[in-house]
């Protein structure tokens, strides 16, 4: 019998103790037991008891000095507490049976068997035993331990079962499959594409979810392979499948702008973990192929598709259930600025087209470059190579800028209220052209973003426009 060692941490003696009073069969299992094979870190635990699983996690709470509180999700026969740093969420065994039109089984009690059989991947269906006659025993049914040694994701039972009962598990393979660097069962990969349509009574919240997951992984462009290979990604993101394919007119052929971006992707994931980051890459050129036109003297061409992108990313976050917030505003922003630094590269750029990107951007134009860094692929290398010696000196040129002009977030020092009670205007039309003719001025570089010289720019802007100071 194969035994492991878990953590030194008195959590799994507690709980042995609890389940020893209460005389049930205890076990850890899923994806911890899986972690801690991989030796990757892991405080998230589930137990399974053939039994009461709210009344053990009533039981360990006890136990623990601190008696921490006990969540009970009554629909579910689960409960959850947390200890230190550790949470711990406690189920009774059980089986399950599903009905076609739904992802949410008819549970009844079950064996310990029952409950693995019930679950998702071999790599998932491992088991540590917390009994006092074979503490640390290890209970691997479908031989889920060589399937971690071969990086294999798979299913314990028929894949067409397991997808077909809840088909978000075919989000699932693909995303551990991504995290992991793990190579799908070709049987089971079949039957991602045998069942994809079933994805389709899954929610849209549940879908990002594990998209999100996937786009996170180190490498997220396997993931998104996988999704498009097996049709899953027409089904939950048709506008990038459309991204996909190349045309020739003339011996003239543009990229591939699906496998481009996948490539910008991967290069963002390399400097970067921020999510929304690699969701503008993702959305860069999503506006592609409605822009692309052929021309004989100019070859391809995609104009606009930077402006027609950004407006495209709130529709597309409502449709795939990202949040409509702050997120999405920062994706939009980046799609329509992603172009601006490349303009920035030649030598006869002015100060104020720096000044004007660095105005934009904001706090996110250190993002803006990742994104923008990212963007050159080729499989020139002496061209990426080349691009890249030119973004740094973008780099520089808008480091000398922002140092001299202070531009990131810049307000006019004269605010809507100066003008207003300068002149004694109430909130209109004139006071917003003022402001905006004080902020071009700035960019521009025809002032400086001073008191004095902004306020004796404002007189003269008024003075234009028939407006007389209140004070002369």
């Amino acid at each position: 019998m194969q035994t492991i060692s878990l953590p030194e941490h008195r959590i799994f003696k507690i709980i042995a103790e609890a389940a020893a009073q209460l005389q049930v069969e205890t076990y850890v299992i899923g994806g911890f037991v899986r972690d801690l094979i991989l030796k990757r870190p892991s405080k998230d635990i589930d137990v399974v008891c053939v039994g009461d699983g709210p009344a053990l996690a009533q039981k360990v709470a006890n136990l623990l000095p601190e008696k921490p509180s006990v969540t009970i999700f009554k629909n579910f026969g689960t409960a959850m507490l947390r200890t230190d740093d550790w949470e711990v969420e406690f189920v009774g065994a059980r089986r399950e049976s599903y009905r076609s039109n739904s992802r949410k089984p008819e549970v009844e009690a079950g064996t310990l068997q029952d409950d693995l059989n019930r679950r998702d991947f071999t790599i998932n269906a491992l088991g540590i035993s917390l009994n006092q006659d074979n503490f640390g025993a290890l209970i691997d049914a479908f031989n889920g331990v060589g399937d971690i040694r071969r990086k294999i994701m798979k299913t314990p039972l028929d894949p067409d079962i397991t997808f077909t009962d809840d088909p978000l598990r075919m989000m699932r393979a693909i995303r551990f499959a991504t995290q992991l660097d793990f190579d799908i069962d070709p049987d089971t990969y079949d039957a991602l594409s045998r069942n994809k349509e079933r994805i389709q009574i899954i929610s849209k919240e549940r879908i990002a979810d594990e998209l999100n997951k996937i786009i996170l992984a180190k490498t997220p462009s396997y993931g998104f392979k996988l999704l498009y290979q097996c049709g899953l990604l027409e089904l939950i993101f048709p506008k990038m499948t459309a991204l996909q394919g190349v045309e020739t007119i003339n011996g003239n052929t543009h990229k591939d702008n699906f496998y481009h971006t996948l490539q910008v992707l991967d290069n963002v994931a390399k400097t970067s973990d921020n999510l929304w980051l690699r969701w503008a890459a993702i959305l860069h050129d999503i506006a592609k192929p409605e822009t692309k036109r052929y021309s004989e003297k100019v070859g391809w061409t995609f104009h606009g598709h930077e402006d027609r992108g950004a407006r495209q990313v709130p529709k597309i976050f409502a449709e795939l259930k990202l949040p409509l917030n702050e997120h999405m505003r920062y994706v939009q922003k980046l799609v329509k600025l992603h172009l601006r630094p490349i303009a920035l590269v030649k030598d006869s750029v002015t100060d104020s087209a720096v000044r004007r990107l660095l105005y934009e951007a904001g706090d996110d134009i250190d993002d803006l470059m990742v994104l923008c860094n990212a963007d050159i692929t080729s499989k020139d290398h002496n061209k990426v190579k080349k691009y890249l010696q030119n973004f740094k000196k973008v780099d520089q040129k808008m480091k000398q800028v922002e140092e001299t002009d202070k531009l990131r977030n810049f307000q006019p020092v004269i605010t809507g209220e100066i003008i207003m009670a300068t002149f004694g205007l109430k909130p209109s039309r004139e006071v917003g052209i003022i402001k905006e003719s004080l902020t071009e001025a700035i960019l521009e570089g025809e002032i400086k973003n001073e008191y004095d010289q902004a306020f004796a720019y404002m007189l003269q802007k008024g003075q234009t426009m028939g407006l007389v100071p209140v004070n002369g």
